[in-house]
């Protein structure tokens, strides 16, 4: 009997042994996956980067792709309030052709659409050259490299160029990210958000950008910024006429929706509330909102001082190694915009395509804007095959430097 009941303990334990060495196993697997996740996300597929290098060297040689843009009798338009105004900031050129081309095509009226493309300086030829030689049909469009602005000087950006250059904030967004990691204690999903929000473009000043718009554009009232990785299904001009109340920013609210993963965001999840500062100032309830699609009233901006309330917050994050938060630009843009939000109406704009593959198909087509936020952008291997299409239809594929960098070729 005894002897059983030692061979029944010590099974036990075994088993027992066995199962922790498995579970680890898994969770080290699943991490690793995730990382192969982060690094092709992070990564510039080979077709893009030889789209961008072509139409960089035409620059050079084609005059055709340095011809003004736009033509010398339209640039008044650039400041002319009764037209529709985008801003769209981004070094992806692919990309940026996609949200011109869905936000023309969805437009009842295109001849009203002015779109301000902002890029790198290292894009920026690249750039330039494909809305040169591929103007969109009846819309307006300027293309400008962050150098290009006066406006953006050191004196002007000196906490941005302190995160770019600080060795703690460089070491978290381009060093080892598994370094130090506790898996045991991390769930897939857990995981993930900490590695997207380890990209390293969330210390680029192009993503940063739009909290200078007022500075950038002192002469628009109103504008829509749109991010890089967006579609337009719907006339966008009813955003124009929405009474913001003389809120600074409509944006869709993300606590609420059908979607319990995308559409369950408060404060709680993006701040560090054990931190004194941010329990002092902030609420871990109160819901936040997102970026994307974004209607700014430029005029009721000024009046703020919204972008110094930015540059505070960044600072103390600064000051105290990261520890108030670690994800990305939106946080302080959380707070900078606090008591500023007028929430719309969230069939204006769906999240999540770069998250999951479970999305509802029914409601990505009646969306007015859909969003590939997350690390499956349609333009990578590792985008959903059954969501990628809502994008790819807005590739011109007959287009040479297109066909020639063989871009998206199964």
């Amino acid at each position: 009997m005894k002897n059983n009941q030692y061979d029944a303990k010590t099974f036990a334990f075994s088993l027992r042994a066995m199962m922790e060495k498995l579970e680890r196993e898994i969770r080290e697997s699943k991490a690793s996956e995730l990382m192969n996740r982060h690094f092709a996300a992070s990564s510039i597929p080979k077709g893009i980067h030889c789209f961008s290098l072509r139409l960089t060297d035409e620059y050079s040689s084609n005059a055709h792709a340095r011809r003004q843009l736009p033509s010398p009798e339209l640039l008044p338009v650039l400041s002319n309030n009764s037209y529709h105004h985008f801003v769209l900031s981004t070094d992806n050129i692919l990309a940026a052709s996609v949200v011109v081309t869905s936000v023309v095509r969805s437009s009842l009226e295109p001849e009203k659409v002015v779109f301000h493309v902002i890029t790198d300086k290292k894009t920026y030829a690249g750039m330039h050259s494909w809305f040169a030689l591929n103007p969109v049909a009846s819309i307006i469009v300027e293309v400008k490299g962050i150098h290009q602005f006066d406006w953006l000087t050191r004196e002007n950006v000196p906490v941005l160029e302190a995160i770019e250059s600080h060795h703690d904030f460089r070491n978290y967004y381009h060093g080892n990210h598994i370094a130090g990691a506790n898996l045991s204690n991390t769930t897939p999903r857990s995981f993930a958000s900490k590695l997207q929000a380890r990209s390293p473009k969330y210390i680029s000043l192009l993503n940063h950008l739009r909290i200078y718009l007022p500075e950038l554009f002192p002469d628009l009232d109103k504008v829509v910024f749109l991010d890089d990785d967006v579609v337009i299904q719907r006339d966008l001009s009813p955003l124009w006429e929405i009474d913001l109340q003389g809120k600074v920013n409509g944006a869709i609210e993300t606590c609420k929706g059908e979607d319990e993963w995308v559409m369950s965001k408060y404060f709680k999840n993006y701040f560090n509330f054990s931190h004194p500062l941010i329990a002092k100032h902030l609420d871990p309830d109160e819901c936040a909102w997102a970026y994307g699609m974004n209607i700014f009233d430029l005029r009721a901006w000024r009046k703020t001082n919204i972008r110094e309330t930015y540059h505070f917050w960044l600072k103390e994050n600064l000051k105290s190694n990261l520890t108030m938060w670690k994800l990305g630009t939106l946080p302080p843009a959380l707070i900078a915009f606090k008591g500023r939000v007028h929430p719309i109406d969230p069939s204006w704009h769906m999240l999540g395509l770069g998250y999951q593959s479970k999305t509802n198909i029914e409601n990505v087509k009646r969306a007015a804007v859909i969003h590939y936020n997350g690390q499956s952008k349609p333009w990578l291997e590792i985008g959903f095959d059954h969501l990628r299409p809502f994008w790819t239809k807005y590739v011109n594929y007959s287009n040479d430097f297109v066909r020639n960098c063989h871009i998206l070729e199964s």
